[in-house]
C-alpha cells in the first residue's frame, strides 16, 4: 500500500510537471512535437533514419573504438540524407558473455566504462556538426546490452538464464520479474540521472542542452513479458519518463515499444502507456521473419504476405496515434539477404522491395501531412565486413547486435541497390511538397 501511494503521488507531481512544460518558441533548437507533428526548425520534420546501436563505441578510444570509422560512416549516412541515429548508450554487466555486446559501459551499477562515456561524448559532438540527432535508449529487455537481467541479478535476483544455453522461454521467465523489482528499479533510475545529467567533455555542453539529442528513450523493446506484469510494467514506465522529464525539460522522451507486438498483444495497454503526458510520441517495430510472416526458404513468396500485414499492423497504430493526437515512428524494420545469406556478395532483392514499401508508407504519410512521422531501418552495417557469423571481441561491429547473425539483417555501404532506394527514399520524404 505505500508503494502504491508513492507512486500515485509522483504520478500526480509528473502529471502537473507535463501539464506546466512551458511553451517553446518554434525556433527552439530542439525537436519538437505539435498538435501530432515533428517540428524541427519551426517546419514539419519527416524522416528516414537507421539503427547505429554502436556508436558510442565507435567512438570511443579503447576496446572496439574506432573514431575514423565513425567519421567515415556518419559522413556516409549524412551523404545519403540520413540525419537520424538511434543508438544503445551502453551495454552493462560483465564482458566475455557470447552474445552480449561488449565493451560495457556498466560493470556494475553505478561503476562506469569512462573510455564509452568519451566514446558517447565524441558521438554527439561530430553529429552535432553534422546536423544529426540520436535517439539514445537507456535499458534492454533482451540479454544482448544486459538491461533488464542486469539490473535483476544486482537486486538480489540470482543469475540470469541464458538464451543461447537455457532457452528464451527461462530467460523470458526470469525478466517478467523486472517490471515489479523496486530495487532493479532504483539501480536503473540511478543510471538515467548519472547518464542524463551528464556533460559532454569536449563541447562543455550538458546533454540536458544538446539538440543533437532528439530523444531519451526508456528502452529497446521493454516489454511485460507476462499478463500479471503489464499493470507494474505500465507503473515503471510511467514512473520512469517522469523521472526522466524532472531532469530534462528539453528533449522528447519515447518508450521504444514494438507496439501492440511488444506489449504481450495487448492493444489496450499500449494506449495506457502511449498516453502518458510524459510520452512525447510512439514507437512501433516490425519484423516479418521474426514474426513468422516470412521464412527462411520462401521469403520471396512471402513478400506480398510481409508487406500486407505490415500495413495492417502500421494502420492499427496510426488510428491510435490519430486519437492520441502524437507521432508514432517504426523505428526498427528489417528483412533477412535474399536466400537467408550472411554473406556481403548476397543480394538483397527481396529485401530491397520490402523496404522500398515501407518507405513508401512513411512517404504517402508525409504526403497527407499524417501522424506516421518517420522511420529507422535496422540496421547500419556501413563499412563493416564481418569476419565470423558469430559475432567475437574484435570484430567488426555490423547492424547485427552480437546475438544474431552478422550480416544478416545488416545494410552494408556495398549493398549498392538498398543504398539507391535509401538515397531515393530520403530526399521523397525530407521534400514531401515536390
Amino acid at each position: 500500500m505505500k508503494k502504491l501511494l508513492i507512486f500515485m503521488a509522483l504520478t500526480l507531481v509528473c502529471g502537473n510537471i507535463a501539464a506546466r512544460k512551458p511553451k517553446k518558441q518554434q525556433q527552439s533548437p530542439f525537436i519538437l512535437v505539435k498538435d501530432g507533428h515533428f517540428l524541427r526548425n519551426g517546419k514539419p520534420y519527416y524522416y528516414v533514419g537507421t539503427n547505429f546501436w554502436y556508436g558510442a563505441i565507435l567512438g570511443s578510444e579503447g576496446q572496439g573504438g574506432n573514431r575514423q570509422r565513425l567519421l567515415r560512416e556518419l559522413d556516409n549516412l549524412k551523404a545519403l540524407g540520413i540525419d537520424n541515429l538511434r543508438i544503445l548508450v551502453g551495454s552493462d554487466g560483465e564482458q566475455g558473455v557470447t552474445t552480449k555486446v561488449e565493451p560495457t559501459l556498466q560493470k556494475a551499477p553505478g561503476v562506469y566504462n569512462d573510455t564509452i562515456l568519451a566514446g558517447l561524448d565524441y558521438l554527439l559532438m561530430e553529429m552535432g556538426k553534422r546536423q544529426m540527432v540520436a535517439v539514445l535508449y537507456l535499458n534492454n529487455s533482451w540479454e544482448w546490452s544486459g538491461g533488464y537481467g542486469f539490473y535483476l541479478e544486482h537486486a538480489g535476483e540470482g543469475k540470469a538464464p541464458r538464451p543461447n544455453e537455457d532457452g528464451y522461454a527461462a530467460f523470458m521467465n526470469f525478466v517478467e520479474k523486472y517490471a515489479s523489482n523496486d530495487r532493479a528499479h532504483q539501480l536503473f533510475y540511478q543510471y538515467v540521472k548519472d547518464i542524463i545529467s551528464r556533460t559532454n567533455r569536449y563541447t562543455g555542453v550538458r546533454y540536458i542542452d544538446d539538440p543533437a539529442i532528439m530523444s531519451w528513450q526508456i528502452g529497446n523493446e521493454p516489454r511485460a513479458f507476462s499478463d500479471a506484469a503489464k499493470q507494474p510494467f505500465a507503473h515503471w514506465l510511467s514512473e520512469t519518463s517522469c523521472l526522466i522529464r524532472q531532469l530534462d525539460k528539453n528533449h522528447l522522451i519515447s518508450i521504444g515499444s514494438e507496439g501492440k507486438f511488444g506489449c504481450e498483444g495487448d492493444m489496450n495497454l499500449y494506449e495506457q502507456i502511449c498516453s502518458d503526458a510524459n510520452v512525447d510520441y510512439m514507437n512501433i517495430h516490425l519484423w516479418p521473419y521474426n514474426w513468422n510472416w516470412a521464412h527462411e526458404r520462401t521469403l520471396r513468396k512471402d513478400l506480398p504476405q510481409s508487406c500486407s500485414n505490415a500495413k495492417a499492423y502500421i494502420d492499427e497504430h496510426l488510428q491510435l496515434a490519430n486519437r492520441l493526437g502524437k507521432p508514432v515512428v517504426m523505428e526498427e524494420f528489417g528483412f533477412p539477404r535474399d536466400g537467408f545469406s550472411y554473406s556481403q556478395e548476397s543480394t538483397t532483392h527481396v529485401r530491397d522491395a520490402f523496404y522500398q514499401y515501407v518507405f513508401g508508407l512513411v512517404a504517402e504519410n508525409a504526403l497527407k501531412g499524417g501522424n506516421f512521422a518517420g522511420c529507422n531501418f535496422w540496421g547500419w552495417g556501413g563499412e563493416a565486413n564481418p569476419t565470423h557469423q558469430q559475432w567475437l571481441p574484435g570484430d567488426p561491429y555490423t547492424g547485427d547486435p552480437a546475438q544474431e547473425a552478422q550480416g544478416l539483417n545488416s545494410v552494408f555501404s556495398t549493398d549498392s541497390t538498398t543504398i539507391q532506394i535509401i538515397r531515393e527514399q530520403t530526399r521523397r520524404i525530407s521534400q514531401p511538397e515536390q
